[in-house]
């Protein structure tokens, strides 16, 4: 296993040392087996209005909630401030610029239950990419019981903290990024209020600040790595 990590760190490093000498072609690395994570921390904003419309928000495939759950004072729904989406590839254009970061595999599911009916509905966000070059999130967008959209744009961005890598030759690469207020794109909008059946009070809530994202990336090994399959909705 040692033997494996060195010859897996050094494999990286050469291969972020290769793309910055490379002119034209992208060069996509493997990222699921190393401490590469990223995080996406809601606003407080949102936390109350996922309360208002009793929509509670669960961590499937990859993804692990970060944190203590929450519990709505008006509904019950349940969710947590931050979910923590392991990074499984990278796409590294010329000069060392990376073109996107995927966590493929991890997925958000909302479920909203009507207080009035006790009608369930739910949408499953998936394998989520930030994509550098267009600025904005993508993600599989999936109704409960329907069928999967696959990578459309979900958020807009901007950089608050720019991704620094930071190299320790041969073995290491490391850097930090804070991308803040995340906005929905019309696409997400239209998405979330028809598979949730969300009500008219609830709509301007979805031009609130999304939160942040924030991305840690190392060569350094998980002990387990994760899983680079699509997470299908189910």
């Amino acid at each position: 296993m040692k033997a494996f990590a060195v010859s897996f760190r050094v494999a990286a490093a050469t291969a972020f040392v290769f793309a910055a000498s490379a002119a034209h072609a992208d060069l996509t690395l493997p990222f699921n087996c190393t401490k590469s994570n990223s995080v996406q921390a809601f606003t407080q904003d949102n936390l109350d209005s996922f309360d208002l419309v009793n929509l509670s928000v669960r961590a499937k495939g990859n993804a692990t909630p970060v944190g203590e759950m929450l519990t709505g004072g008006n509904t019950g729904a349940t969710f947590y401030r931050a979910y923590n989406f392991p990074v499984t590839k990278v796409v590294v254009g010329s000069n060392l610029a990376i073109k996107s970061g995927s966590a493929v595999g991890s997925a958000l599911f909302f479920d909203r239950t009507d207080d009035d009916t006790g009608a369930k509905f739910g949408l499953t966000l998936a394998n989520f990419t930030i994509d550098y070059v267009n600025k904005m999130v993508t993600a599989d967008i999936t109704p409960m019981g329907g069928v999967p959209k696959a990578q459309q744009p979900i958020y807009t961005f901007e950089v608050d903290t720019a991704l620094a890598l930071k190299y320790k030759f041969p073995l290491t690469v490391t850097g930090h990024e804070v991308l803040k207020n995340l906005a929905l794109t019309p696409v997400a909008k239209a998405a979330l209020v028809s598979s949730l059946q969300l009500p008219e009070i609830a709509l301007p809530a979805l031009d609130f600040n999304f939160g942040t994202l924030t991305q840690d990336i190392s060569t350094n090994l998980r002990s387990t790595c994760a899983s680079s399959k699509p997470y299908v909705a189910q």
